[in-house]
């Protein structure tokens, strides 16, 4: 384990709480914030959308950041932040061209294949970020397709640069996402002509910015080890499973933690009063308030099963609106669902509220608020997913006693563990094909112990909240890879 104060950069394109679309920067935010406290100097980058929420107040940097791409350069203003809760400098790169607009994945023009320069700007910027900063890092670390070019970079143009000797680190939160452009694109990064190839970024002549970030990364992590496992088989891979089989000496897994400053049931301002596994009352209080906001029956003897959710097939929820019609129609449960994204199952969810008022609530939309509301009053949180890289939801879930229905997939397979009734050990309940049926049965099963065994479900709910969910001992695993990847790094240069 290192004892070395290391110098590292975080490079993302969302960082919880400035800009959010999903787990990547709760990760991004609680992962800086853990290896801070261990005694690291940690700096992020990432872009200024127009939006960034709790960045009133700052004041950008007196210099321009000048980006060097291909053939001109462009000029950014930097903006510094402290991440709350943290000695972490957040630092967001303006630039209206490319993210003058409050959304993160498409830009000002609407038009999502303009993420090719918009990404391949923040991936330079990070290079020279750290030179006009003159703070060289040990280590960039590098999260998800949009930050892919960066590796390229180091190993390519900034080869000769004290820049250049930093290790990178690339992790995969979400490996169906891989950042495709016409490979025009090389010609505005500065990149050299020789990078675009089948062992590079060259994919069905296209470039592939997460391919980039996976060859030329020094090492590569997923978000949790059962997922490390996944993506290099056809079915998880995504079309590089063979790329990754190719790096699995350098790939490992490390599971997620959770931001406990954030989701602790017994500090928590978002829920109606704090609770903990010794003293549930604050828990039934929740329940009433979730039940209120949903427009639900306030019934506390009614098993309540909840999601929070970007509404998805990926995230199995296709299925929960397959079987919404059984589920009312067989079990006296309720159920409120949380989130926005794919049309028809927004109209969906919507359509089930309609029809079973009372019963059926919905929220399409976010509301971070109410997303504490419904994980702290829940009874059950739904996670069928196809595929999770790791999942949070899960984990919030159990830390406020909410047992987890979930698939046996990536994270959520390191994280649940099944329900034996007759040792009532597990955390969850636990299906393994992804059918309509099988989640159909896995609910009832849920219902039934909820109804006929309380003191097991009880158990469950402890069991659960027993875990330690912390960012410690995934920090200190990155240590370690950290410091693999910086031996790694200067053997090359010996």
């Amino acid at each position: 384990m290192t004892m070395k104060k290391l110098r590292i950069l975080m490079v993302s394109p969302e960082v919880a709480p400035f800009k959010k679309v999903g787990g990547l920067a709760d990760v991004v935010a609680a992962l800086s914030k853990a290896l801070a406290v261990l005694g690291h100097d940690v700096r992020i980058l990432m872009p200024r959308y127009t939006e960034l929420r709790g960045f009133e107040g700052s004041e950008p940097l007196e210099r321009p950041l000048i980006v060097r791409l291909g053939g001109h350069e462009a000029y950014g203003r930097l903006w510094r932040q402290p991440l709350p809760g943290s000695k972490v400098d957040c630092y967001c790169i303006e630039h209206n061209q490319y993210f003058g607009a409050p959304s993160v994945y498409v830009g000002p023009t609407g038009n999502e294949k303009d993420n090719g320069q918009r990404f391949t700007f923040l991936s330079r910027a990070a290079i020279d970020f750290c030179e006009q900063l003159d703070w060289i890092p040990d280590v960039v670390h590098c999260h998800d397709w949009a930050c892919g070019l960066t590796p390229v970079y180091l190993n390519t143009t900034e080869a000769g640069r004290p820049i250049g000797r930093a290790a990178s680190v690339f992790t995969i939160h979400n490996l169906e996402h891989h950042g495709w452009f016409h490979r025009s694109l090389l010609r505005f990064s500065g990149l050299p002509e020789s990078v675009f190839r089948s062992d590079g970024l060259e994919s069905m002549g296209e470039l592939n910015m997460l391919k980039g970030g996976l060859y030329h990364a020094t090492k590569i992590t997923t978000v949790s080890p059962t997922y490390a496992a996944e993506v290099q088989t056809p079915d998880g891979g995504c079309g590089l499973n063979a790329l990754l089989r190719f790096r699995a000496s350098d790939l490992i897994g490390v599971l997620n933690g959770v931001d406990l400053d954030e989701w602790n049931p017994e500090t928590d301002p978002l829920i109606p009063q704090p609770f903990s596994a010794d003293n549930m009352q604050g828990k039934a209080a929740a329940k009433a308030a979730l039940q209120k906001a949903y427009g639900l029956a306030v019934n506390p003897s009614v098993p309540l099963f909840t999601v929070v959710s970007r509404l998805a097939n990926q995230k199995g929820l296709d299925l929960l609106a397959a079987i919404a019609d059984r589920l009312m129609a067989d079990m006296h449960i309720q159920v409120a669902v949380l989130g926005t994204g794919e049309p028809t199952l927004e109209h969906a969810f919507h359509g089930l509220t309609a029809r079973y008022p009372g019963r059926f609530g919905s929220y399409i939309g976010f509301n971070n608020e109410l997303a504490h509301l419904t994980i702290a009053g829940a009874d059950c949180f739904l996670m069928p997913s196809r595929f999770e890289p790791c999942g949070l939801g899960q984990m919030y879930s159990m830390i406020y006693g909410t047992v987890p229905i979930v698939r046996a997939t990536g994270g959520l397979i390191d994280t649940v563990k099944q329900f034996e009734e007759d040792r009532v050990l597990g955390n969850g309940f636990v299906f393994h094909h992804p059918t309509a049926n099988a989640l159909y049965y896995t609910i009832g099963w849920a219902c039934a112990t909820y109804y006929d065994h309380q003191a097991k479900f009880k158990k469950l709910r402890q069991n659960g909240m027993s875990g330690n969910y912390s960012w410690d001992a995934s920090a200190r695993k990155y240590e370690a890879i950290y410091d693999w990847a910086i031996d790694s790094r200067l053997a090359a240069f010996r």
